[in-house]
């Protein structure tokens, strides 16, 4: 018995260190200051083919949280900066991934999880702004199309 209970006691200090290791780590990460989006924009140019679609859509994915600040601002202009980015951006993962045939299905998701937030965040703003917004969202959804396209062509079976 007396084994038994050294062994569990063992084993919840170890899952304990677990736990904390887990949650300190992302924190001294996070703490870490984050490099800007213009040397992002840097890194892809300089980056490998199949290491681009990983920067590009964390630049978009950036970049969407921007607009999404800009538009609680009230600052619509920077807010369609910021979107532009976004498409832009979105589309050249989109290029690079089917390019190198490397984090295609990774930018599927991502961007169809941007076009979801987008689609949220079209109903917090202005009448105004909600045009820009979906027309955004339409061409993330004509990226994800794209991806999916080159994922699982028509015709070919394996």
């Amino acid at each position: 018995m007396a084994y038994a209970m050294e062994h569990f006691r063992t084993w919840r200090a170890a899952a304990l260190g677990l736990v904390w290791v887990t949650l300190a780590v992302p924190s001294i990460v996070i703490g870490a200051e984050q490099p800007t989006i213009e040397e992002l924009k840097e890194r892809v140019a300089n980056a490998a083919i199949s290491d681009r679609p990983v920067l590009c859509l964390h630049i978009a994915e950036r970049q969407l949280d921007a607009a999404n600040r800009f538009y609680t601002a009230g600052d619509s202009e920077k807010a369609q900066a910021a979107l532009v980015d976004v498409v832009a951006f979105s589309e050249l993962a989109r290029d690079y991934a089917i390019q190198s045939h490397k984090h295609e299905k990774q930018s599927e998701i991502e961007i169809r999880k941007m076009a979801r937030k987008l689609a949220e965040v079209k109903h917090t703003v202005s009448h105004e702004d909600q045009e820009q917004v979906q027309t955004t969202v339409d061409r993330l959804q004509r990226i994800r199309d794209n991806l999916l396209a080159a994922m699982f062509p028509k015709g070919v079976k394996k």
